[in-house]
């Protein structure tokens, strides 16, 4: 069945009747999990074997960054922030990259094991000490450092099998603003940001999957937020950059796209800004007036960039536990964090 450009959530632990029958629509192509939908391995390795009875081809995703965004624990590696990448580089150089590879493929191998396609990960943006929802989740301030940390850490999430997904472009470090809560905006130059903050996107285009762009408006660039602005996405990214796999749009719940209208508008601002799948989240009503939109539209996205976000692996947990590599990435991490 073809993929439809909808990334939504369900509520709880396994699937409900309408939610069962909201996967089966065509507009639906994806669904990201979250905190409340894990209470352990086996309970979510069997909610994403009813979804996959449901939508085989579906693209299962989860935000397992790390730190502070972590949805699944229990079972699994409690992974440090990725900050802690950053500081091992600033202590050890370049010697630190293969404990960054190994973080990359143990994080991926993990999630790949519970059946689930890709982690959005990883964070691409600078760490300039304003922000306080990126943070720790930041590797560096320096983006030269950025660009060696996050390559390492894609390689060993390619390794393991998963596509990575970087975000958020051009880059939210600079703002103090929470996209989720406030339409936060950065007056920075299009030479300023480009100096520094779309580096590591512009460095890694090539190794990433899927882009995420950031719900925040570059006053100097273009009114619109970057998610739904032609120039960021496809003057930039696609033009400048030669990015060509899927855009991913970030929430649009989130305040940062409220400017935008209704859900349906947000989702064809998103559309006509250039994005491939947008995601409507913690909202039942609003995703499905968006599925409504779309399906009334007939959108559908490029499949061949989604087929590219499917699982190329898949690993049995516990044979993975028994792996040297992870007990050596285990006593590294003790000693790195």
């Amino acid at each position: 069945m073809t993929l439809g450009p909808l990334m939504l959530d369900v509520e709880g632990l396994a699937l409900t009747s309408i939610e069962k029958e909201t996967l089966a629509r065509p507009g639906v192509g994806g669904l990201i999990l979250f905190k409340r939908n894990f209470a352990s391995v086996t309970q979510v390795q069997s909610l994403v074997s009813e979804i996959r009875e449901i939508r085989p081809e579906i693209i299962i995703a989860v935000d397992q960054e790390g730190g502070r965004v972590q949805r699944f624990k229990d079972g699994l590696t409690r992974l440090p922030p990725l900050k802690v990448l950053g500081d091992a580089y600033d202590r050890k150089g370049d010697a630190s990259l293969p404990l960054a590879k190994d973080y990359g493929w143990l994080m991926a191998a993990e999630i790949l094991s519970l059946g689930i396609d890709i982690s959005f990960a990883p964070v691409l943006d600078l760490d300039f000490g304003r922000s306080a929802v990126i943070g720790d989740r930041s590797i560096h301030r320096d983006p030269e450092i950025v660009i060696q940390v996050a390559s390492a850490y894609v390689a060993g999430m390619q390794e393991a099998g998963m596509t990575a997904t970087g975000k958020h472009f051009p880059g939210h470090g600079w703002v103090a603003a929470d996209s989720h809560v406030d339409i936060p905006r950065d007056e920075r130059s299009q030479t300023e940001i480009s100096a520094d903050d779309i580096k590591p996107f512009a460095t890694l285009a090539s190794q990433l999957g899927g882009i995420m762009p950031a719900h925040i408006i570059y006053n100097q660039v273009d009114a619109q937020p970057a998610g739904f602005s032609k120039v960021w996405l496809q003057d930039v990214l696609r033009k400048e950059l030669s990015y060509s796999g899927v855009i991913f749009s970030d929430d649009l719940s989130m305040e940062g796209a409220a400017m935008a209208g209704s859900y349906p508008e947000r989702a064809f601002a998103a559309r006509a800004a250039g994005c491939d799948m947008v995601l409507v989240c913690n909202q039942a009503d609003r995703a499905l007036e968006v599925l409504d939109w779309i399906e009334q539209e007939g959108w559908v996205p490029n499949q061949g960039r989604l087929a590219k976000m499917r699982m190329q692996r898949h690993w049995v947990l516990e044979d993975l536990q028994m792996m040297d590599r992870w007990s050596v990435i285990h006593q590294s991490m003790a000693s790195n964090i």
